[in-house]
């Protein structure tokens, strides 16, 4: 059991230990083991994946993980690496946003026969008296201590901090005191901008009952270029289909930069590790497989196998010419207005989102195609347009939508 932590640090999900030598120890007998996700949007991004495959492979290693959904403190808002206050969401919301996180965290683990445990945090943190919350949780932090978190001193000093939010590390506290006192949880996991977080709930453990708990955070999700990783033309990369597709979710991955496929597949992925250091070694045209593979293995534990498979055959027909494309992004327009005619700005502007004037920069500038033809001006496209049923349009090089005909 305790040579997962030796797994964990081979795939890259280890930055900061708070005590190695001790929790090695604590692995070696089953233990309990937490990670929290506010429910701040009605869905999961894919920073939030890093915490549901660590918490996998602790599960596959005989520990038993414990998902929190923040149903409570989701209400105040985690100020941790923000430069301003998180808008506060009303409590309809966040128990809408619940529903869907409760739902796509029952992807990743086991929860057959207690295996795993889902809680929401305001089942405990609602019945606090904050009377008796500042007495029994507040007296063991000062103010000094919690200004030492660079983000809470840095909006001190700058666009200024709520009392609210000033009191969200009090809360994460004692959330871990609380699974501690009820669970027999003793680590808790997380991004490393949660590391003072946690380490403040290890220090409110020791203090109210005198035994050690432990902490393990892992490196935020960048690319190998220092740019923040998950993020998209359209925003985060969300692991809902109704908000990322899964070809758009598999397309994100195949696209990844060369230098960052060995990583990928080591955190997000559970292929062996000799099978990962062959594919990290493929060069040029080839690693296109080792992406292809990254891509597919994702997307099938995010959205299941067959939808990988959909958005496999989706690309491959698209940018090989081989599969189906019955996956690929698509959007209708009433058939009578392809019948007298739309312009091609205006067919691209309905397609992707853009504006004209977009458009037409796009036109003027070669990047607009219609069925592998490249656009030139703007000319009327009509059904004598349609190819087994639909026009394939793409935008620059790499982004494609399919339009259907309805009506």
């Amino acid at each position: 059991m305790s040579d997962v932590l030796d797994l964990l640090r081979e795939r890259g999900f280890v930055k900061g230990i708070s005590n190695e030598a001790g929790l090695r120890e604590a692995l070696e007998r089953p233990i309990t083991v937490y990670n929290g996700v506010d429910p701040t949007a009605p869905s999961m991004h894919v920073g939030h994946l890093i915490g549901m495959m660590a918490l996998a492979h602790l599960q596959r290693a005989g520990h038993r993980p414990i998902v929190i959904v923040g149903g409570g403190t989701a209400l105040v808002g985690d100020p941790s690496g923000r430069t301003t206050a998180r808008q506060l969401l009303t409590k309809e919301t966040v128990d809408a946003n619940l529903i869907q996180l409760q739902r796509q965290v029952a992807r990743f683990l086991d929860f057959a026969h207690g295996r795993a445990l889902m809680l929401n945090n305001a089942d405990w943190l609602l019945k606090l008296g904050y009377i008796e919350f500042l007495r029994d949780v507040g007296r063991h932090f000062t103010v000094g201590q919690i200004l030492q978190h660079e983000t809470y001193r840095e909006r001190v000093s700058g666009e200024g901090l709520s009392v609210i939010e000033f009191n969200y590390v009090l809360l994460q506290a004692y959330d871990f005191l609380h699974l501690f006192r009820e669970y027999g949880c003793i680590l808790q996991v997380g991004g490393s901008d949660q590391w003072f977080n946690i380490l403040a709930g290890v220090d409110l453990i020791r203090r109210e009952t005198g035994r050690e708990a432990f902490a393990l955070v892992w490196p935020l999700l960048l690319k190998a270029d220092g740019a923040k990783m998950g993020k998209t033309a359209s925003g985060a990369l969300w692991l809902s289909p109704e908000l990322t597709s899964p070809y758009d979710f598999y397309q994100y991955w195949v696209n990844c930069d060369d230098a960052d496929v060995g990583r990928l597949l080591r955190l997000f992925t559970f292929l062996p590790i000799d099978e990962i250091e062959r594919l990290e070694t493929l060069r040029d045209a080839e690693i296109r497989h080792a992406k292809e593979v990254l891509a597919y293995e994702l997307t099938a534990t995010v959205h299941g196998a067959e939808a990988a498979a959909e958005a496999r055959a989706a690309a491959r027909a698209l940018f090989a010419g081989e599969g189906d494309l019955d996956a690929a992004p698509t959007v209708t327009i009433p058939a009578a207005n392809l019948a007298a005619g739309i312009s091609a700005s205006h067919l691209f502007a309905l397609a992707f989102g853009d504006t004209r004037a977009a458009v037409k920069r796009l036109i003027d500038q070669g990047g607009a195609s219609i069925n592998g033809e490249r656009i030139v001006g703007d000319p009327k496209i009509d059904a004598s347009w349609l190819r087994d049923g639909a026009l394939l349009l793409r935008k620059g090089k790499k982004t494609y939508k399919r339009v259907l005909p309805v009506g």
